[in-house]
Order: C-alpha cells, then sequence, then structure tokens
C-alpha cells in the first residue's frame, strides 16, 4: 500500500514551496519595468532591459568567461578531488584523517582569509608570467578550482565510501593493474558521484564572487563580478533581466530531468 501525503501536508508543502520561491517570483515583474532603476512596473511592461543585454557586449563575455572558467575549474577540480579519494580508498594511509583534513580546509577557513592568501599568490604569480596570474582567466579558474576542489573530495568519498572492497580485491587476484582497476572496476562504481562533483563544482565557480573580487579587475570580469558591478554602481535593471533568464534556464533543467526520471521510472514499470 502506498502512503499518499494528506491534504493538510500537501498545503503545508505549498506554502513553504511559495515563501522560499517568492524571492525569485518577485524578480520577474522588475525585470519588466521601463525605468531606469530597479522597481515594480506602474501599469506599462517593457522589454527594454532585456535588449540591453542584447546591445551590451559586456554581458556576453562575461556569461562566456564564466561558462569557460566554470569547465576548466569544475574539472581540474573534480580531477584533483577523484586523484585525492582514490589514493585515500587504495592505499588506506596511516594518517588518512589529517590529509582529509587538509584537502577540506578550503572549504572551513573564512573566505576573506582564502581569498587575499589566493589574491597574493596570483600577484606573485604574476612577475614570471601572463596566463596564470592575477586578473587572467586561468588565474581565475585556478583560484575557483582550490575553492571547489574539498567539495569535490567529499562527494567521491562519499560514493567511494559505498564500493565494496572485495571487487577490487578480486580484480587485484586476477592480476590485474592499478590502473585497470580504477578504470574498469571503481571509476564505474562511482560515476555517479563524480558526475555530481562535476556539476556541484561547475555551479560553485559558476556563482563564485567572494573571491573573484580579489583576484580579478578589468580583464577578467565574469557575469557574477559584472552583475555586482552593476548594483554598487548604478543599479542596473538589466541584473533582474538577467536573473530571470538564469531562473528560467536552472527551472528548464529541473523540468527536463524530473520528466525523465519519471519516464524512465515508468518504463522500468
Amino acid at each position: 500500500m502506498i502512503n499518499r501525503p494528506g491534504p493538510l501536508a500537501i498545503c503545508v508543502a505549498a506554502v513553504v514551496a511559495v515563501f522560499l520561491l517568492m524571492p525569485l517570483i518577485a524578480v520577474i515583474p522588475v525585470s519588466f519595468t521601463p525605468n531606469r532603476y530597479l522597481s515594480l512596473p506602474d501599469g506599462e511592461w517593457s522589454l527594454r532591459h532585456y535588449q540591453a543585454l542584447i546591445d551590451n557586449p559586456a554581458w556576453a563575455r562575461g556569461l562566456g568567461l564564466s561558462i569557460g572558467i566554470g569547465i576548466v575549474s569544475a574539472s581540474l577540480a573534480t580531477g584533483l578531488g577523484l586523484a585525492f579519494s582514490l589514493g585515500i580508498w587504495i592505499v588506506q594511509p596511516r594518517f588518512a584523517g589529517l590529509l582529509m583534513g587538509i584537502a577540506l580546509l578550503p572549504m572551513v577557513a573564512p573566505p576573506v582569509v582564502s581569498a587575499l592568501t589566493l589574491y597574493f599568490f596570483l600577484i606573485t604569480l604574476s612577475k614570471f608570467n601572463d596566463f596564470l596570474a592575477y586578473d587572467t582567466w586561468a588565474g581565475v579558474a585556478l583560484a575557483h578550482s582550490v575553492m571547489i576542489a574539498p567539495y569535490a573530495v567529499v562527494l567521491i568519498t562519499v560514493a567511494l565510501a559505498q564500493v565494496d572492497r572485495r571487487i577490487d580485491l578480486a580484480a587485484r587476484g586476477m592480476g590485474a593493474s592499478l590502473a585497470r582497476r580504477v578504470r574498469h572496476v571503481i571509476l564505474p562504481s562511482i560515476r555517479f558521484g563524480v558526475l555530481s562533483a562535476l556539476l556541484l563544482t561547475f555551479v560553485l565557480s559558476w556563482e563564485e564572487i567572494g573571491v573573484t573580487l580579489f583576484i580579478t579587475s578589468v580583464d577578467a570580469v565574469t557575469l557574477p563580478r559584472l552583475m555586482w558591478m552593476g548594483l554598487r554602481d548604478n543599479i542596473d535593471p538589466a541584473i533582474a533581466a538577467i536573473s530571470v533568464i538564469l531562473i528560467g534556464v536552472v527551472a528548464a533543467v529541473i523540468l527536463i530531468r524530473t520528466l525523465w526520471l519519471a519516464t524512465r521510472d515508468a518504463q522500468a514499470r
């Protein structure tokens, strides 16, 4: 017998959902204001701020830069997290707890401390090269990787904790090398954990603003930094327009994923 929620539970869930979504819903009418400042439309609705996103190339550059940095930093952070977690799981060193604590340090350290440390680090690198340096996309990607790698470590470590070690021991007993065991035995068992880490780290890099403000100036202007500049300088309503577009993209992805899971479950039955 399937236990279905009652009317009261559904009403409570709906009220909570509306309460949580109200800040996002409020952005939608603001994006259609005809005024040059953030305000609700007073009888007249306008698409001027959506048009401004198209006319101003800075928004397209910021969007492209954020996507590129997100892909690079997420790939690097997930790769480092995977290598670290696999090493801990396979070798099982004596000081595994200490090593895990060091790996998770950027997650628990105050963001200002991490931002200052990365700022001085990239400033120092700027003396030797112009690529991996302050106010470059590569420097931002490196800094983001440092900040988001602990999250990849956590997700992949949790996935590895659910893997039966006897599978790896059986492959080892049959003469499989370490590389073959990792490629054909361990990685297929944790692929969802790795994909989850890749997705989460991309999202964290995409929305990162605290560290980005310290390590960028005028060249590497990501989308969050551009939005922050618009809020600080002139409260540009185009920020509301780009926020609505991003909300729509996220909602579409969630809806597509929900429909795909529902279809898969229906076919499985």
